[in-house]
C-alpha cells in the first residue's frame, strides 16, 4: 500500500513541477507574441475551460477504462499537445491545445485523489492527503523557479515539461493497483446552492477569477514592468509558498468564527496587497513579501467556501456541493483572464492589479454584509480542509463511505 500511495504522490508531484513551470511560461510567452489582447485572453482562460470540463466528464471516462489506464490516457493527452505548442503557433492553436492540457490534467488528479481515497486505510487517510497536499504545493513552488533560466522563446522548456509528464505516466504505468469503486451521488439543483449559500458561491466565482487571473496575468505584468526573469520567478515561489503557509493557520480561524467575516477579510487583505504591489517600490523584500501574501489570500479562498458552503447543506449532498462548486471556480478562472487581459490592454499594465483589488473588494463587501444580516448556519462535525478546485467530485465520493461515524458536512 504504501509504495502504490508513494508512487502516486511523487508522480502527481511531477505533474504540480511541470505545471508550475508550464503557467507561468505561456504567460510569459504570449506576452511576446503579438495575439492582440481578446486573443491572449483566450489562450490564457482555455487552460481553466479544459480544466473545469475535465472536472465534470473525467470521472465517466475512469469508470469505463480504469485507473491505470485513464491515468495513461491523460497524461499521453497531455504530453501530446504540449508537444505540438512549440510546432504550431499561433492563437487559435494554442488556444485549442492548452483547453486539451487542462482536460488532460484535470483528468490526472482526480485519477490519483480517487486511488488515493481507495488505497489509503481510514485511519490513515488525512495523513495521506495532508502530504499529497504539501507535495503538490512544493512542487508547484518548485516549478516557479524553473523559469529563470528558461529560454522562454525556443522549444526546450515545452520539451522539459513533455518529460516530467512522461516520467510520472511511467512511474503510473507501471506499478499495480486495485480500481476503486467509484460511489454515486445525490444531484443538486444549482439555484437550492445560491439559496442555501449565496455567498459560498458568490465567493468561489470571484476566487476564481481572481486565481485564474493571478496565476495568468502576474508573471506578464511583472516582466512588462521591467523585473527581470529571477526575480519573476522567485515572486510565483514566494506566492505558492505564501498559499500553503497561510492554510492551516486560516483554516483554524475559520472553524472558529463565521467563514464569512474570514472571507471578508482575506477578500480584504487581499486588495491591500494588490494596490501595495502597485504603489510601493519594486524591491526583492517587498515584491516577494507582498506575493507571499497575494498568495496566502488568495489560497486560502476557495477552501473557506467550500466549508461554509457544507456548513449549510445536509450531510447527503456533500459531493453535489463540491461538484457545483468546481463548476463556478472553473467559470470564474475562465472570465478572469479574459476580463484581466482587456482590462490591461486599455488601462496599462497596472490595470490587472486594480482589477483583482476591485474583485477582492466586491468579496469583503458581499460577505461581510451577509454576515451582518444572516445568522451563520450551525457548525456540523467536520471543519476546515486544504482544498483547491482540483479536487474532485469522485474524489469526494470515495472519501465519504469511508467515514461513516462523521456527519460530512465540510469539504
Amino acid at each position: 500500500m504504501y509504495a502504490a500511495i508513494g508512487t502516486l504522490i511523487v508522480a502527481t508531484s511531477l505533474i504540480q513541477l511541470a505545471n508550475g513551470f508550464f503557467g507561468t511560461l505561456i504567460s510569459l510567452r504570449v506576452a511576446t507574441e503579438d495575439f492582440g489582447s481578446t486573443l491572449t485572453g483566450l489562450v490564457l482562460s482555455s487552460y481553466f475551460a479544459g480544466f473545469t470540463l475535465g472536472a465534470m466528464r473525467c470521472g465517466r471516462i475512469i469508470e469505463r477504462v480504469g485507473h491505470i489506464r485513464a491515468y495513461a490516457a491523460f497524461a499521453g493527452l497531455v504530453a501530446a499537445a504540449t508537444a505540438a505548442m512549440p510546432l504550431w503557433v499561433g492563437p487559435i492553436a494554442w488556444l485549442i491545445l492548452r483547453a486539451v492540457v487542462g482536460f488532460g490534467c484535470a483528468g490526472l488528479f482526480i485519477t490519483t485523489e480517487s486511488w488515493l481515497n481507495a488505497k489509503a486505510s481510514p485511519d490513515q487517510r488525512g495523513r495521506v492527503f495532508a502530504v499529497y497536499m504539501v507535495g503538490t504545493f512544493a512542487a508547484l513552488a518548485a516549478g516557479q523557479l524553473l523559469i529563470a533560466k528558461a529560454d522562454v522563446g525556443s522549444a526546450r522548456p515545452f520539451n522539459g515539461i513533455v518529460a516530467l509528464f512522461a516520467l510520472a505516466l511511467v512511474m503510473v504505468s507501471t506499478t499495480r493497483a486495485d480500481p476503486p469503486k467509484i460511489a454515486a451521488g445525490a444531484t443538486l439543483p444549482m439555484r437550492q446552492l445560491v439559496r442555501a449559500a449565496p455567498i459560498a458561491v458568490a465567493g468561489c466565482l470571484l476566487s476564481g477569477m481572481m486565481s485564474g487571473t493571478f496565476y495568468s496575468l502576474l508573471p506578464a505584468w511583472a516582466q512588462g514592468e521591467g523585473i527581470d526573469r529571477w526575480t519573476i520567478a522567485l515572486f510565483m515561489f514566494a506566492a505558492v509558498a505564501g498559499g500553503l503557509a497561510f492554510q492551516v493557520p486560516v483554516g483554524w480561524w475559520s472553524d472558529s468564527t463565521d467563514r464569512r467575516r474570514v472571507l471578508a477579510t482575506l477578500g480584504l487583505g487581499f486588495a491591500v496587497a494588490a494596490v501595495a504591489l502597485v504603489l510601493l517600490p519594486h524591491t526583492m523584500p517587498i515584491v516577494l513579501a507582498l506575493a507571499a501574501f497575494l498568495g496566502g489570500f488568495l489560497s486560502t479562498l476557495y477552501p473557506v467556501c467550500v466549508a461554509h458552503a457544507h456548513d449549510s447543506m445536509p450531510a447527503d449532498r456533500v459531493v453535489a456541493v463540491s461538484g457545483k462548486l468546481i463548476l463556478v471556480s472553473g467559470i470564474g478562472s475562465v472570465i478572469g483572464p479574459l476580463l484581466g487581459t482587456w482590462i490591461m490592454a486599455g488601462f496599462g499594465i497596472n490595470g490587472v492589479l486594480y482589477f483583482l483589488a476591485v474583485t477582492a473588494a466586491v468579496l469583503t463587501m458581499l460577505a461581510w454584509s451577509r454576515s451582518a444580516r444572516v445568522a451563520p448556519p450551525p457548525r456540523e462535525a467536520r471543519s476546515f480542509d486544504i482544498v483547491t478546485p482540483q479536487a474532485s467530485p469522485l474524489a469526494h465520493a470515495l472519501r465519504e463511505p469511508a467515514e461513516p461515524a462523521l456527519d460530512p458536512a465540510g469539504p
